[in-house]
């Protein structure tokens, strides 16, 4: 990519907003003066792969580039999947060899190693071990932390790990009985002051008028799926009771009296 081009491309992933864990936040993994991503953990390459690189090459790179790694993208997310249907293992197959075909057209061969040809034998792992995610290593990784986080004593790192592990246990069983008591280990989410009626900080409390909430109630009404056969069912009801009114007046009218 050209110098205008990584710009834009870092740009649209510094204002990427994500769910709580969803990810690690993608804006501190922008590096805007090197033009780079640093500080990737495996599963932020799982996600920017998955998810959000389709969306940061949309419109950067030329057509057939740019649809070459949008392929990848998909597949990787079809088989990252925790549903997987066996009948169309072997679609994805011939999908992955098609994909490396197309990057081998377009891309210099500097570009590939190893690492890109074992993509044609992932599907075969389906098929041996089952679905990918069961497979993958970094959340026993993660749990490693966890236990490495427990060692106080570095001679007898085993025998703390055992003991700080007894002792939690022993702090969640106790919790079950106490009221009002934070289980152990589990984060507290950023939204819980605003679930408790205490709002937060940059927290807009916007006022509506009466006017303004019926229009706000009766756009949502509209775009519900289940109410549409009410909808339709009102229309006609106001219809037949002032068959003389022309379409607008009958929409108004309609309007003012559904919602209530």
């Amino acid at each position: 990519m050209s110098t205008k081009e990584k710009k834009q491309f870092c740009n649209c992933l510094k204002n990427v907003k994500v769910s709580q864990g969803y990810s690690s936040n993608i804006k501190s993994l922008v590096a805007f003066n090197d033009l780079k991503l640093v500080g990737l953990k495996s599963h932020d390459c799982h996600v920017l792969m998955q998810q959000l690189l389709p969306v940061a090459v949309h419109g950067i790179l030329p057509e057939k580039f740019r649809v070459a790694i949008t392929r990848l993208c998909f597949f990787f997310n079809a088989i990252c999947s925790k549903v997987i249907d066996p009948k169309q293992l072997d679609e994805l197959e011939s999908q992955a060899t098609i994909i490396l075909c197309e990057l081998e057209m377009y891309f210099p061969p500097s570009f590939f190693d190893i690492m890109f040809h074992l993509i044609v034998h992932l599907v075969r792992e389906i098929r041996l071990c089952r679905p990918v995610f069961l497979c993958w290593m970094y959340p026993v990784e993660r749990y490693m932390k966890v236990l490495k986080g427990y060692t106080k004593n570095r001679y007898r790192p085993e025998a703390s790990i055992v003991e700080r592990y007894v002792v939690e246990e022993a702090i969640e069983f106790c919790s079950e009985y106490i009221n009002n008591t934070q289980a152990v280990g589990d984060p507290q989410s950023h939204h819980d002051k605003t679930f408790l009626g205490r709002g937060t900080r940059g927290f807009n409390v916007v006022t509506m008028d009466r006017q303004q909430l019926s229009q706000a109630r009766l756009y949502v009404l509209h775009n519900t799926t289940k109410v549409i056969p009410y909808v339709h069912a009102h229309k006609e009801h106001v219809s037949r009771i002032n068959p003389k009114m022309n379409m607008m007046r009958l929409l108004h009218k309609h309007n003012r009296s559904f919602i209530h």
